[in-house]
């Protein structure tokens, strides 16, 4: 049986029951707790709690997490504040979130693009991923860098917008 998310999103805050990132992230889970459910009786006293702790995790914690976005396991905002994730916006297992960040749609005729991060990403402070994007496993997105377009597995994207640098993996010989 899989372990709880709670516990697992704990273990990965860095400073635990103290961070407001994990507070936020576990308001965000329970919202997202409603799509299990089909009955309304179940469904709609949990969208209105979620509706409440969410407009307190922004007030308080600076942290928006659209409720239909799909997260990963052991998501760490690091530092929270002025951070959005677009409601259609997935990241995988293991991603690092700074304050700053925006993972959310680039054109106001699109509202429903958004950015699918893979695993184990490391985003930056500032950092804004726009638009109907993908960013790669073990990617590595810089401080303040805009990215416009996707970015590959491992690679580096700095700048803005975003340059992206491929690197390679060193061969090491015994």
């Amino acid at each position: 049986m899989r372990e709880m998310s709670f516990f697992e999103d704990l273990r990965a805050a860095h400073e635990g029951v103290l961070s407001l990132g994990f507070w936020a992230l576990q308001v965000y889970r329970l919202g997202h707790l409603r799509y299990r459910f089909r009955s309304r009786l179940v469904r709609w006293p949990l969208a209105a709690l979620h509706l409440v702790l969410a407009k307190l995790a922004e007030m308080l914690c600076g942290v928006t997490i659209g409720v239909s976005a799909t997260i990963g396991r052991r998501l760490v905002i690091e530092h929270s504040g002025a951070i959005v994730v677009h409601g259609q916006a997935v990241i995988g297992d293991d991603c690092i979130i700074r304050q700053g960040v925006t993972i959310g749609n680039q054109r106001r005729d699109r509202p429903l693009e958004a950015p699918h991060i893979g695993s184990r990403v490391n985003i930056g402070a500032g950092a804004k991923i726009l638009g109907s994007v993908r960013v790669g496993d073990d990617a590595d997105i810089g401080a303040n860098a805009v990215v416009i377009s996707d970015v590959p597995a491992g690679a580096l994207a700095v700048g803005v917008p975003a340059r992206i640098i491929v690197r390679t993996r060193s061969h090491e010989t015994a």
